[in-house]
């Protein structure tokens, strides 16, 4: 057989495409919960936006510990001055242009203001271990999140192998009553019964697909994934559901989430930060006592010096005359050339150092430091106050849960109870209808009795793992599926 060119050129394609297909398709990550979990925590914006409050405090807290230091400060100048002035160093006046330069360095430190400072620094330590607490209360909430999708995705997977299950057992006996109709041993009417049996459950399939895909994308969304249809998450083997074995108490839960739960923590850090920031409001009302030092020098234009390198001149003038004779009396005097005294000489000559303690004591400013006194105090009321009503309220959402658990526990076994006895009655049903003994119509009722009770099943088989990973989750514990 002769092969065309072309016909080869579409052959190699579709070689080649099944290739890619084929190699996507292994190359496709399957997805765990704890990918989905660490994922949505590299990429939630909330937990990034903390990120960035957690470094702030970093730096704020080094910085309230560097501010307990010394300072040290030093500047320079260089001026030039046009018109009658008065020399600083030589405290007269130029006329010329006269150039000058200073140099300062000077170092305070407080010793004593009230352990404003230091109060300032265990504030500033306690809100940054407060704000990693409120970046763990983020991370918590995100994992539950994304564990309650994931098992709603679960759920919908179970659910969608349940629709196909019936299906199949639909499609079988609906081929099984077609050849039965045909050789004349059933009526035509319980044929079409099955095949609207059938219909329907084509588009429970449907619809489970459509659940399955919503609850997909539902998750894609949430970690902050770009969307897209691939995206398949894994489908572990689950232990079974029983009760747990180990007896934990509503009160031991409790018990142990104050000790652990990252929100009663920060809680509790926030009450501690608002009384160091009281005790920073009462040291606005006590002396402050610094010490500081200081050295300086400066150059001026108009300081001058003998010239050593030009001779001195010796000029005689009078300065009166002699009663009797009248001769006049002459003195002399010696006069020195002179230059501007060199930079550095003057540097030398011009050096000052001084060492200061000041005392400053707070009489009356306008009430500020009292005002400042109550402010503190009423919020520090209103931060014990809110850390009772997390308290409480940890303490309600301990309750419920538990009380979550329990029913959805009594839920599945009951269900499971259902599923067992609906199965034996389908069975029956099923016996009887290939006998002829059963209508179609009753047989139909057996079957959605049966897929019916399955998806209340699950329902309760996945709301009791939902429920019993809270409970772990406020004991502490991380958020996994117990697989087998």
């Amino acid at each position: 057989m002769q092969v065309y060119p072309s016909k080869l050129w579409l052959s190699a394609c579709l070689i080649f495409a099944f290739l890619g297909i084929s190699g996507s398709g292994q190359a496709q990550k399957i997805w765990t919960l704890e990918d989905c979990i660490n994922y949505a925590l590299e990429n939630n914006l909330d937990i990034n936006k903390q990120l960035f409050t957690v470094e702030n405090n970093k730096d704020l807290l080094l910085q309230s510990g560097l501010n307990m230091l010394p300072n040290l400060n030093a500047n320079g100048t260089n001026v030039w001055n046009f018109g009658q002035t008065i020399d600083q160093y030589t405290n007269t006046f130029a006329t010329n242009t006269v150039r000058s330069n200073n140099f300062y360095i000077a170092s305070n430190v407080t010793l004593f203001g009230g352990l404003q400072k230091l109060n300032t620094y265990k504030e500033n330590k306690i809100n940054l271990l407060a704000s990693k607490y409120d970046l763990d209360v983020l991370k918590n909430s995100i994992s539950l999140t994304v564990a309650g999708y994931y098992l709603d995705n679960l759920f919908n997977l179970e659910l969608l192998d349940v629709a196909n299950e019936q299906l199949m057992i639909t499609t079988s006996q609906s081929e099984r009553m077609e050849k039965l109709v045909d050789a004349g041993s059933s009526a035509r009417g319980d044929l079409l019964n099955i095949q609207a049996q059938k219909a329907t459950e084509q588009l429970n399939v449907v619809d489970a697909e459509n659940r399955l895909y919503i609850s997909n994308l539902s998750l894609q969304q949430l970690i902050n994934l770009p969307v897209t249809r691939d995206f398949r998450i894994e489908k572990p083997l689950l232990k079974s559901v029983q009760a747990p074995q180990e007896k934990i108490t509503p009160d031991i839960i409790f018990e142990h989430a104050m000790k652990t739960r990252p929100e009663i923590k920060s809680a509790q850090l926030q009450v501690e930060s608002a009384q160091k920031r009281l005790a920073i409001a009462r040291g606005y009302i006590q002396p402050t006592l610094s010490v500081s030092g200081s050295w300086g020098t400066g150059y001026s234009g108009v300081s001058q010096q003998v010239d050593p390198t030009k001779p001195a001149d010796t000029i005689a003038y009078p300065i009166g005359y002699v009663q009797n004779t009248n001769d006049i009396v002459l003195t002399k005097e010696i006069v020195h050339s002179y230059r501007i005294q060199s930079f550095t000489d003057q540097l030398r000559d011009n050096s000052n150092q001084s060492v200061g303690f000041y005392l400053n004591i707070p009489i009356f400013n306008g009430w500020q430091g009292r005002t400042a006194i109550s402010r503190a105090k009423i919020q520090k009321s209103q931060l014990e106050l809110e850390l009772g009503i997390k308290t409480r309220e940890l303490r309600k959402l301990i309750e419920q849960a538990y009380a979550d658990a329990s029913s959805a526990l009594q839920k599945y076994t009951a269900s499971q109870e259902k599923v067992n006895a609906q199965k034996e009655a389908f069975k029956y049903a099923q016996q009887k209808f290939d006998v002829g003994a059963l209508t179609s119509f009753d047989y139909n009722n057996s079957k959605k009795d049966l897929t019916r009770s399955e998806a209340e099943l699950l329902q309760a088989k996945y709301d009791f793992i939902f429920k019993t990973t809270i409970l772990d989750f406020y004991m502490g514990n991380p958020i996994k599926i117990d697989r087998e």
